[in-house]
């Protein structure tokens, strides 16, 4: 019986959103706009900012990094700190840096193929008074779309999944429609189950077709395995989908259910490393953007994709995702009224 239950549950709410056009039209056409207008702004030959990657020099090796200190100087270019060297190399490689220095050991690598390092390459041989041994690197080049992409697609994860749950919950609970599934066999377990199974079907079907729709046309770059990148689109929607079910547990007003989601989804949005990278920001809000799934979720993603890295690559981000699904199903779970 509650299997009967559940999945009738399941397919009614499978028909609702799909009977619902303005939905269904706005959560494919709005992240498909939104990769097509990157594409076209961000294709042009201009450069973008220069970047440096600086390898930590330990304090006994302060006077060997002296030598470049002429050429940190320089202005319009951002050097950043690298801790990692191997990390590094691979960013020079995907043209997310123009440079890499080894101050202590007097050596630097460029990717021959990156007209910024080129130039920036130029600028630092006419600053120092002795020069540095010359390593290169070589690969495709890492566009603006391609590194934006995965946090397009964990944004639209996540609008659909908070919007999707919590404001349609919220909607049932306003106009009497929980009131009258209480009275019925159906269990809050089994309706919530329902809710999430339904959703999180959407959004993967939703997701793929503009992945790969997308993706017929501007080509991204993916090292990575699909599957991999899939699960974690999965496992991040599902930390979304319970996010979302904690904020209509109890609320029965769709104003201020609207309110709460704007009031998640905007920071998050801002602070995860959808549009820009973290690296370079104020430590306190690389700590702060820890606590949002989207972080994790964009920040998996990318690894997958632009890294190739694997599912024990990105381990701890699925970790937290999975954390915060399981508190986030609980506190709903716990909280959630039918009245």
């Amino acid at each position: 019986m509650f299997l009967q239950r559940f999945l009738a549950l399941l397919s009614t709410r499978n028909k609702e959103f799909l009977r619902d056009r303005s939905s269904v039209g706005w959560n494919i056409i709005m992240p498909v706009m939104v990769v097509v207008g990157f594409a076209l702004i961000f294709s042009g030959d201009f450069a973008d900012q220069y970047k440096v990657g600086v390898l930590h020099a330990p304090a006994s090796q302060k006077a060997a990094a002296d030598v470049v200190k002429p050429f940190l100087q320089t202005r319009y270019i951002e050097f950043i700190e690298i801790n990692d060297l191997e990390r590094a190399k691979v960013k020079v490689q995907r043209h997310q840096l123009d440079m890499l220095i080894d101050a202590p050991n007097r050596r630097y690598w460029i990717n021959n193929e990156s007209p910024n390092g080129y130039l920036v390459e130029k600028v630092m041989l006419a600053t120092l008074a002795e020069p540095l041994e010359k390593q290169t690197v070589s690969g495709k080049e890492i566009r603006y779309v391609d590194w934006v992409i995965p946090g397009i697609l964990s944004m639209n994860i996540m609008f659909s999944a908070l919007f999707g749950v919590g404001y349609v919950i919220v909607r049932y609970r306003k106009n009497g429609m929980l009131k009258r599934l209480k009275a019925t066999p159906v269990t809050a377990y089994e309706y919530l189950s329902a809710q999430i199974v339904s959703r999180l079907i959407l959004i993967m079907i939703i997701t793929i077709f503009i992945f790969y729709g997308t993706n017929y046309f501007i080509g991204y770059a993916m090292y990575g395995s699909h599957l991999s990148l899939f699960l974690v689109f999965a496992l991040g929607a599902m930390s979304m989908i319970s996010l979302g079910l904690v904020v209509a547990a109890r609320i029965t007003s769709e104003e201020t259910a609207g309110g709460l989601l704007n009031l998640i989804s905007w920071p998050m949005m801002f602070l995860s490393g959808v549009w820009f990278s973290l690296e370079g920001t104020n430590p306190m809000m690389q700590h702060l953007a820890e606590v949002f799934p989207l972080t994790h979720l964009t920040t998996a993603a990318r690894a997958i994709m632009i890294d190739g890295a694997g599912l024990l690559d990105v381990s701890y981000h699925l970790v937290v995702l999975m954390v915060q699904t399981i508190v986030f199903l609980i506190i709903g779970a716990l909280a959630f009224r039918w009245e």
